[in-house]
């Protein structure tokens, strides 16, 4: 997980990017076009593409005070497991065919779920599936009445980056700008295709207008 100190936001006022950076001084920006009347303020993490919600209550300085000062954490209650050692006990439904082909496999059940998990995530296909995630929360949030938005989502989401990039060029700079960071996380995942060159390239030559 990345640390809170070294993620970035983007600060939009409809379809103009105010800030981006660190959350205070987006955070700022954001409580200074408010305060001038701005109504259509978002801003959005740039890893995951969700939205944060700012409490713009009061002075830029109250507002990047309340950011520093943090939330408050939760005590947990102790779990079961080993915790020394990094183990962690929760619960898994299976199936009874699951619970005795895992019985059989070398060093248990939780060994094996062990060597399942880190397979997957050595495979990257969790990744890949964030990434498209983001990308299409941040197509619906800054993009969902652009034109073409649904034939962009398509060409997205089936790869086809080329057409993608062609139905994004009438979008407005910032917003088509942006999106497109994000699509290129998918496109540029190794093992990288021809086509996901292609766009690559085709947006680093030829940004938006």
């Amino acid at each position: 997980m990345a640390r809170a100190d070294l993620k970035t936001f983007t600060a939009f006022e409809g379809e103009t990017r105010l800030e981006a950076g660190a959350l205070a001084s987006v955070a700022r920006a954001a409580k200074i076009a408010d305060d001038r009347g701005a109504s259509r303020l978002l801003v959005l993490d740039d890893t995951t593409g969700r939205p944060i919600e700012l409490d713009l209550r009061g002075s830029v300085d109250d507002v990047v005070s309340r950011l520093d000062a943090g939330e408050p954490e939760t005590t947990k209650p102790p779990t079961r497991g080993r915790p020394k050692l990094g183990v962690t006990a929760r619960e898994v439904t299976l199936l009874p065919a699951h619970w005795d082909w895992l019985a059989g496999q070398p060093g248990g059940a939780s060994a094996a779920l062990r060597r399942l998990v880190d397979q997957a995530r050595r495979s990257g296909q969790d990744d890949v599936r964030l990434a498209k995630e983001a990308a299409y929360r941040v197509m619906s949030s800054l993009a969902g009445n652009a034109l073409d938005f649904e034939e962009a989502t398509r060409a997205f989401f089936a790869g086809d980056y080329d057409r993608f990039y062609d139905l994004t060029t009438p979008w407005p700079k910032d917003v088509a700008d942006y999106v497109r960071t994000f699509v290129e996380r998918v496109a540029n995942y190794p093992p990288r295709r021809a086509a996901d060159a292609s766009f690559a390239q085709s947006v680093t030559v030829a940004p938006a207008r």
